[in-house]
């Protein structure tokens, strides 16, 4: 059944000419696998299965079932310079972004940690401008600054003081995101997605694996249950996420896809309520309506682009 699923996935992402629109809706849907990952880490933990182990078994069971497609078969004909490459950004870039982020809960509570590493599409913005990448054009600033402002109306923006530690930790996954998603875009491009998918996957498990061995962490747990969190971890949160993201990200830029992947927490509170029982907050709603604007902005923008690069120039049209 799995094998199934993932099998039409992969189809759907080896479409050839993949629109904007298309990508767009990549992002949102790896976003909101992406924003399943804290609710089922909760479920997961809270039946007495340590981080590192839910983690470990996670990244295993998503490779094996991307050992299931045939498209995996092309790694052979891929330099192993950018092998090397993508499982650097996935074992170590990934691992160290979700160390600083489960670090820095230790001094700060979720809300402000929320709220500081989704400054990043902001980050990524910057970036993007310093390294002259990919311009800011008036309605990608308005996006931005949309999102940011749906972010913070959401979770909610820091009142108290902080432990500086706490922000400096949230800060730097923020800042470390904000550069992996362009190291991301540069290691794969000319790479199937399914293929790169399965490095950056393979890359963290290794990762996983090692740190819970040793910390005397890596056993099997017991329950139907935990397996199945488990499970939908590897293979939404993970397979699902990542190919989603890693296609949407080929086509829309660094830029773009920060902006539009802010959907995650809205999401992730809505499975809240819904999974866990949490309370549902207006501020939810509207941080929401103010991220689907951006989202669409996004695409409206981006739409129009694309339609001015295939339409003939008029006094071209004129002379023929």
């Amino acid at each position: 059944m799995a094998s199934d699923v993932l099998k039409s996935y992969i189809r759907a992402m080896a479409l050839p000419g993949a629109s904007i629109g298309r990508a767009t809706l990549l992002i949102v849907v790896s976003a909101i696998c992406f924003g399943s990952i804290s609710v089922l880490t909760v479920l997961t933990t809270g039946a007495g299965v340590p981080l590192l182990t839910a983690m470990a078994w996670r990244y295993v069971i998503a490779a094996v079932l991307l050992c299931l497609a045939p498209q995996v078969r092309a790694i052979r004909k891929i330099p192993r310079a950018r092998l090397v490459e993508l499982l650097v950004i996935g074992g170590f870039g990934q691992a160290l972004i979700t160390y600083l982020s489960l670090h820095a809960l230790q001094y700060i509570r979720v809300g402000p940690l929320a709220f500081l590493f989704y400054t990043y599409p902001a980050w990524v913005a910057i970036l993007a401008a310093i390294r002259r990448t990919e311009r800011l054009n008036p309605a990608r600033i308005v996006a931005l600054l949309l999102a940011l402002s749906g972010v913070t109306i959401m979770v909610g923006a820091p009142t108290d003081k902080l432990n500086s530690i706490g922000v400096a930790l949230a800060l730097a996954s923020a800042l470390l995101y904000s550069a992996y998603l362009p190291a991301l875009e540069r290691a794969q491009h000319g790479t199937p997605a399914v293929v790169s998918t399965f490095v950056l996957i393979a890359g963290a498990a290794i990762s996983f694996v090692i740190a819970a061995m040793v910390s005397g962490e890596l056993f099997l747990p017991a329950g139907k249950e935990v397996w199945a969190n488990i499970f939908l971890l590897a293979f939404a949160s993970t397979v699902i996420a990542f190919a989603f993201l890693i296609a949407g990200l080929a086509v829309l830029g660094p830029v773009r896809t920060a902006i539009i992947a802010t959907v995650e927490p809205f999401f992730t509170a809505l499975l809240g309520v819904v999974v866990l029982g949490n309370r549902f907050q207006s501020s939810t709603l509207i941080g929401g309506v103010l991220i689907g604007t951006a989202v669409l902005m996004i695409e409206w923008s981006s739409g129009r682009s694309e339609i001015r690069m295939r339409l003939p120039d008029v006094g071209d049209a004129r002379s023929q």
